[in-house]
């Protein structure tokens, strides 16, 4: 078999935190010797029927894809729908539940930020996010950046590990964000995802194959909630990952392969926000051609 370059996990500008085009994702992939991927936005699909026809003009194989938010046992998860149909209305309300929630999500983590005695302003957030495709929507990553390039606080302590040099400095936006909003953090906001049994029902709905994306992330320090999480009928598991080392790679490629899963491999490039993970940086490199006999048994790409 002749062995491709895959690379299954990567943002769109419909993500609230991604920078490029899926037109431009996948112009970038061709430039990348990139032959398989994915684009899965978080909680949109808007970006498949643009990168498919992309895709299909610079001879790439591309499998339709999203990342939808949701919550197990209190945990909040993410999971890579894959094969889906992007035309499905669950995806529509996917999209629109997360919209409607979040306008005020972002001013009570505004509220947040501020408590945390940065003066950043309603202002600052709508001016950086003139050049975003979703209006309201301020991420952490968001206000990383404006405190980041904010002069007064060039030499704040808080913000000393983010910049050049810092033990945080490899991709500051969204290692602030990890730090200080994502889940059990000071400015996280809680939003209401459906629960992790209701995703995986609406993505085999929909024709989809359901991946548990990045396990090493999101159940770091809870990994006991694996199992379960794949009893929920999980189909698959992105061992292969940028955020994981080569022995956690192998050890959730070990794990998949025992649940009678197939694995994937992504690099979750967002751009900017993560400025050192590059398309195709996965971690995966003897074991593409195993992905790609996955694939295809489990009906995502032919041929």
């Amino acid at each position: 078999m002749e062995k491709k370059r895959i690379d299954l996990h990567m943002h769109s500008l419909y993500s609230d935190d991604g920078e490029y085009s899926p037109a431009d994702l996948v112009r970038m992939c061709k430039e990348q010797g990139i032959q398989v991927m994915a684009i899965a936005d978080h909680n949109s699909v808007r970006a498949n029927e643009e990168a498919e026809e992309a895709a299909r003009a610079m001879g790439i194989t591309y499998i339709p894809a999203i990342e939808i938010d949701c919550v197990f046992q209190g945990v909040n998860l993410h999971v890579l729908g894959y094969g889906i149909d992007s035309q499905s209305e669950d995806f529509k309300w996917i999209e629109h539940n997360i919209d409607s929630q979040s306008m005020e999500a972002s001013y009570q983590m505004l509220r947040a930020t501020q408590e945390m005695g940065f003066q950043v302003t309603k202002g600052d957030m709508e001016k950086l996010e003139e050049s975003c495709f979703w209006k309201g929507r301020w991420t952490g990553e968001m206000f990383a950046e404006v405190l980041l390039k904010k002069p007064e606080y060039e030499d704040h302590p808080i913000l000393k590990d983010y910049r050049k040099g810092g033990s945080r400095s490899d991709n500051p936006y969204v290692n602030f964000y990890w730090d200080f909003y994502s889940q059990g953090k000071p400015c996280y906001v809680k939003m209401e995802y459906p629960g992790l049994e209701k995703t995986v029902e609406m993505i085999h709905r929909s024709k989809g194959k359901a991946v548990l994306a990045h396990p090493g992330v999101n159940l770091k320090n809870r990994e006991v909630l694996l199992m379960p999480v794949i009893l929920t009928g999980m189909d698959g598991i992105e061992a292969f990952s940028s955020y994981h080392s080569p022995a956690q790679c192998d050890h959730f490629y070990r794990q998949a392969r025992r649940g009678g899963l197939f694995v994937t491999c992504g690099s979750d490039f967002h751009g900017k926000t993560k400025p050192a993970i590059h398309l195709g940086s996965t971690g995966c490199c003897e074991e593409e051609n195993e992905i790609l006999d996955g694939l295809k048994k489990s009906g995502l790409i032919t041929g």
